[in-house]
């Protein structure tokens, strides 16, 4: 019983692609111009999309973090601490900050949550008057808040 719907199944799509073809050829003649049109603007399309794909690679990028000591001669300005109103803890987590490390490693090395350091992290912005955290490093730098 399989064999015989196989078989029924196979020459039934050879009959379909007979059809087909005769239909392709009466198609090929009736309307050669509108399909070499086509043929031609996809393969324009296609090599397009290859010289975009191409030329897209994404450039490799490597950041390396090297700290930077402060200046051997640098004091802090405890006027501008005292004025601002930051705290020990505060200058702890912007020179951490200022060292580019991330939230997480602030919090490893702070020995606090993430959470505590993104506290902390918001208190110093509106303290120092900035909304991210290489602002906030440059605006401290210029206070002579960390070296």
């Amino acid at each position: 019983m399989r064999w015989h719907v196989l078989l029924y199944g196979v020459v039934g799509g050879v009959l379909i692609a007979a059809l087909k073809f005769i239909e392709y050829r009466w198609l090929v003649l009736e309307h050669s111009l509108a399909i070499y049109g086509g043929l031609v603007a996809a393969l324009f399309a296609g090599l397009g999309l290859w010289l975009g794909s191409r030329a897209r690679r994404p450039a490799r990028l490597e950041v390396r973090e090297v700290p930077v000591p402060a200046p051997p001669g640098f004091v802090r300005d405890e006027r501008q601490v005292a004025a601002l109103g930051i705290t020990p803890r505060e200058l702890e987590i912007l020179e951490l900050i200022a060292e580019g490390l991330s939230n997480k490693e602030i919090a490893t090395r702070a020995f606090v949550s993430e959470n505590t350091v993104k506290t902390h992290s918001s208190r110093l912005f509106d303290k120092l008057g900035a909304r991210r955290r290489t602002q906030a490093v440059q605006r401290a730098r210029e206070l002579r808040l960390i070296g």
